[in-house]
């Protein structure tokens, strides 16, 4: 899968986008999402609804000319259906579906409601929608606990069970060893990854695996070599975005177990756990989805089984960034910096 053999670099799989859809799904798909965004007329368009659709429809369906979302006519579900079928491209819309119902930062019924009508006419109904249909009914503990629960089956790539997994093991059972490796990363050349990645952790005052106070190694060591890869920073909105480059980047859970959990934590203000908190208004719809897309078309995942981050740590940095066929990240595509008093970065 991946083609690093310490330093020696091979060559590559191009790397892929996020949907391959015709101008016809993609006119489709525009127009279910605005039938989404409206609640099928029940509620106003707004302007962050008309550029999400707008930005969806040039990043992700990679159309050039302008869209004038206000023109969009109403499509029925079982039209969706016949236009783009419930292969991959259907996958994919019932998911930009589900994002632009939560565009404005609010659960709505009626958005909820009309992506479960368009879903059930594609014949799809993944685990995600029930966390959407619950959230939305007041079943919010609920709806909770299971993308709390898809999201430790997807940072272990389906290793580790949700009961086997401790936010903090090491107040009880420091490792000494695993620590002093970590912090023997500082001694690598500049810009190498292993140096970069000790960097950012003593940039940020992060406790490296195996101290009291640490994170489990298993979700940080991939996530923040995911902010090192992304160039994706540690405010509300980077990590938002770092979430979701990583479900375009992870084929495992990714809306259940990362989109969703960073639109409820980071824009919705909705708390899942101590560690990532609460924010409102985190996402940007360009900058959500250009991450979306940039980790679509990534080759190599930190968040595989197969990853070995101790194999890479003398490779250069942007020699992984270009071996991973990482797009580069425009200025204007970063997060932005805005962070709540208190806020603590995830690490």
């Amino acid at each position: 899968m991946l083609h690093f053999l310490r330093g020696v670099t091979e060559p590559a799989e191009e790397g892929d986008v996020l949907v391959h859809a015709t101008p016809t799904q993609g006119n489709a798909i525009v127009r279910a999402m605005k039938c989404v965004a409206t609640g099928d007329g029940a509620v106003a368009l707004s302007a962050v609804d008309i550029a999400a659709i707008e930005a969806c429809h040039h990043v992700v369906l990679h159309r050039a000319e302008p869209l004038d979302v206000a023109a969009l006519q109403p499509l029925a579900p079982a039209e969706l259906a016949c236009l783009v079928g419930g292969g991959a491209v259907g996958e994919h819309t019932v998911q930009f579906l589900a994002v632009v119902a939560l565009i404005d930062g609010s659960v709505r019924p009626e958005r909820i409601d009309a992506v479960a009508r368009y879903s059930e006419a594609l014949g799809l109904h993944e685990d995600y929608l029930d966390e959407l249909i619950a959230a939305a009914e007041g079943r919010l503990q609920w709806a909770i606990a299971d993308m709390s629960r898809r999201n430790v089956v997807s940072i272990s790539d389906g290793r580790l069970r949700p009961d086997d997994f401790a936010l903090w093991p090491y107040r009880d059972a420091p490792d000494p060893a695993l620590a002093d490796r970590y912090r023997g990363l500082g001694v690598l050349p500049r810009r190498t990854f292993g140096a970069e990645f000790h960097r950012w952790y003593t940039a940020h005052g992060f406790a490296f695996p195996g101290e009291p106070s640490a994170v489990n190694e298993a979700f940080t060591c991939p996530h923040d070599s995911t902010h090192l890869l992304s160039g994706y920073s540690t405010s509300p909105q980077g990590e938002l975005l770092v979430s979701t480059f990583t479900a375009g980047m992870h084929p495992l859970e990714p809306m259940a177990g990362h989109v969703l959990p960073v639109i409820f934590s980071w824009h919705l203000g909705i708390e899942l756990n101590p560690l990532a908190g609460s924010w409102t208004g985190a996402l940007h719809p360009r900058k959500f989805w250009v991450a979306w897309e940039r980790g679509a078309e990534t080759i190599g995942d930190p968040f595989a089984a197969d990853w070995d981050f101790w194999a890479l740590a003398e490779a250069p940095l942007e020699d992984l960034k270009r071996q991973y066929r990482v797009p580069p990240l425009e200025p204007r595509d970063a997060a932005a910096d805005d962070r709540p008093q208190g806020f603590t970065p995830i690490a």
